[in-house]
């Protein structure tokens, strides 16, 4: 499913249009992205967590030359799945 088979199918679950489900859609994905750029991970009882994670700075590989490299230290998102959401999922 992509974002506007997502809006469509909002939209048709809570009886709105189109236009307000994307803006609903867009509205929460800029707010998690605002949470996780604060550190402050998003908790949605039954669905997951997003969060971010350090990642430590290493030394990789060019794989043109084989030549090493520095790979800088850097902060991930994450998501890890609630159990209603698991259970969902393996039902």
């Amino acid at each position: 499913m992509n974002k506007s088979e997502l809006i469509d199918a909002v939209a048709e679950s809570a009886d709105i249009s189109k236009a307000e489900a994307g803006r609903v859609i867009d509205a929460m994905i800029d707010t998690i992205t605002d949470s996780l750029k604060k550190d402050d991970p998003v908790v949605l009882v039954g669905f997951g967590t997003f969060a971010t994670k350090d990642r430590a700075a290493r030394t990789g590989r060019n794989p043109q030359t084989g030549a090493p490299i520095q790979i800088a230290a850097a902060k991930v998102p994450t998501f890890k799945a609630g159990k209603a959401l698991k259970d969902a999922v393996n039902s």
